[in-house]
């Protein structure tokens, strides 16, 4: 069996999804639809950057959707994939709930937009970090940030992979959870260089305002089961979309579980969708044996369709 996998946020580069606009019309239209909802250049915005403004959160969020989405097109045009199973990292659930018809492109694009500017105004800049933790078991680490916290919020955001967790919180909180992990015998404890602490309580007005967006957009029947970053189960009920995408916001991304389940089910081959691998380095390390390729350039396409 097959799964799509699609990446989220850190995985923007300046020049994504060029090479594959250039080469092939339904990714270029894309891009076309992706600036005409938006009402600006989001293309050029991919193709050239610069790349501090493409970090900004509320344009990450649509440019990696739409840099996936026009991956995706090349993919199912050109090879003729169909998934058994589809899964997005965070931002990614959307490319996913796109590619199993949840969503058109469009409303996506529009929500995303939305999704990361209201992450962005939730918590002022400097309130709030992100920090990798290496090599310490999940549940110490849930014990290190209770510690840690002293009244502020600190607090596992992403479940990657048995030995990398991601954490998040106030910014003090979170250095002082990074110097508790590193004492109780961490690998690495690292910040990141992100804008804001995705995926903890801190998030909770971004998901109140989103629950308003989402009221406005149309939900379709999935023609395929999305396994959700909420849940880790295979979701293929159209009224359970809007709800799993606003707890999203504040509940920890659960990827090593999600990649286990669809193992489970049988899964052997996952295709990551969109730019940068970071995804299929995490995947390698949980499904061992499986085959696991990549679509964000032409000899990728070519790769797939031989």
């Amino acid at each position: 069996m097959v799964a799509f996998i699609f990446p989220g946020q850190g995985s923007q580069f300046a020049g994504m999804g060029k090479e594959l606009a250039d080469n092939f019309s339904v990714a270029r239209h894309v891009f076309e639809e992706a600036n005409d909802v938006l009402g600006f250049d989001l293309s050029s915005l991919c193709y050239n950057g610069p790349e501090e403004t493409l970090k900004l959160t509320a344009n990450t969020q649509p440019a990696i959707l739409t840099t996936s989405i026009a991956s995706l097109r090349v993919l199912e045009s050109e090879t003729g994939l169909v998934p058994d199973f589809v899964a997005g990292h965070s931002l990614g659930e959307f490319s996913a709930l796109v590619c199993a018809g949840a969503l058109s492109f469009a409303d996506a694009v529009h929500t995303v937009r939305q999704r990361g500017t209201f992450m962005q105004e939730a918590v002022p800049v400097g309130t709030g970090s992100m920090a990798a933790i290496l090599g310490l078991d999940p549940e110490l680490l849930a014990a290190v940030c209770e510690e840690a916290a002293e009244g502020q919020v600190v607090s596992p955001a992403n479940y990657n992979s048995a030995g990398q967790v991601v954490i998040a919180g106030h910014t003090e909180a979170v250095a002082r959870a990074v110097d508790l992990a590193k004492e109780k015998g961490a690998k690495r404890a690292m910040l990141l260089p992100v804008s804001a602490p995705f995926h903890c309580s801190l998030m909770a007005p971004a998901g109140e305002r989103l629950v308003e967006v989402l009221a406005d957009i149309n939900v379709n029947e999935l023609a395929l089961p999305v396994v959700t970053n909420v849940e880790a189960t295979p979701n293929q009920e159209a009224s359970h979309v809007s709800d799993l995408l606003v707890r999203q916001v504040c509940a920890p991304v659960r990827w090593q579980e999600t990649i286990t389940c669809m193992v489970n089910l049988g899964v052997t081959r996952y295709i990551e969708v969109g730019p940068g691998k970071v995804l299929s380095g995490l995947v390698k390390r949980m499904a061992k044996g499986s085959t696991i390729q990549n679509v964000q350039n032409s000899t990728d396409v070519s790769a797939l369709a031989s």
